[in-house]
This record gives C-alpha cells, structure tokens and sequence, in this order.
C-alpha cells in the first residue's frame, strides 16, 4: 500500500460541509482506506486575501492506487462536487491537493509532487503536522514538523474541531 497526504479545503457555502463530503469522496476511492483526519481548521486566505476565509484539513490515506490515478480520483471529485473556476488563488466550493505520495517526486505539466507549496503555507502544514509530524519531505529531507517550525510567515490557522 501507498501513503498520500491530501489537502481540503473551501471557502464558499457550507465550508465544513463541502469539506465532509470530500472526505467521503475520498472513502469512495478503491483499494483505499482513508487512515487519519485531522482537525478542521479555519485558515486566512493567502495570496488573494479579499476572499471569504477557509476550512481546511489533511486527509491520510493508504491506497493501491498509482499516483496520477489518485490525482485523476481528486480532480474528478472537485468536479462532481460543484467546483466552478472563479480566478487563480480565488473562492472554491472545494480544493483538494495531493500533497505527499509515498516518497515521490514527480514534475509534470498536471501534476507535482510533493505539492510545490507545501512547505510554504501554515493552513497545509499545521493539519498535515497533526497527523503526520515525523513525515519526511522527500526534497528537503526534513520532517513536517520542522517545516513547521521553520516557517518564517505564518498566517491565522484557528483549529475549530
């Protein structure tokens, strides 16, 4: 079995909601078992900041399912369940980032992994840290945790449940 890291997130509607039923999306998945959730947390827009504020969360799952396969799975997920593009960075019903993959590197045009931003966003590596602390990046080869720790600009991530 594989281990992924996914991201979750939303900023318009029923946030929490949307952010549920991703998670049952991703129990949908075949060969999959969904592992650890971590909290939901309530995170500052970054980058376009006049944008309602986020819920977002980390999903761990181990799965027999190749990478692109997974990310093909998450795309299709945010389109069943009412993704719409606005803008770059801009509102999202749902988002949902394949963040790790095993210790995978992969670069290409659709896909990047580990996800290129990770280690850059407290709302991605304050969930993710809650559920897999002494997970390796396999770039920098430094746990989340000190990720974390090392972060220079950290933005509001408000843990709710």
């Amino acid at each position: 079995m594989h281990k992924a890291f996914i991201s979750i997130g939303s900023n318009l509607g029923d946030k929490k909601g949307y952010c549920q039923r991703a998670l049952e999306w991703l129990g949908l998945l075949p060969n999959t078992v969904v592992k650890r959730i971590s909290s939901y947390y309530l995170t500052e827009p970054v980058e376009e900041r006049g944008q309602p504020w986020f819920i977002n969360l980390v999903a761990m799952l181990e799965t027999k399912l190749d990478c692109q396969s997974l990310f093909e799975w998450l795309k299709r997920g945010e389109r069943v369940l009412g993704r719409f593009s606005t803008w770059p960075k801009g509102p999202r019903i749902i988002d949902m980032d394949l963040l790790l993959y095993d210790d995978c590197v992969l670069n290409t045009r659709r896909l990047v992994v580990p996800h290129p931003q990770l280690h850059k966003r407290s709302f991605v590596l304050v969930p993710l840290a809650e559920v897999a602390k002494r997970q390796r990046h396999p770039l920098f080869n430094k746990t989340i945790g000190c990720l974390l720790e090392e972060l220079k600009f950290k933005e509001w991530v408000i843990k709710i449940k």
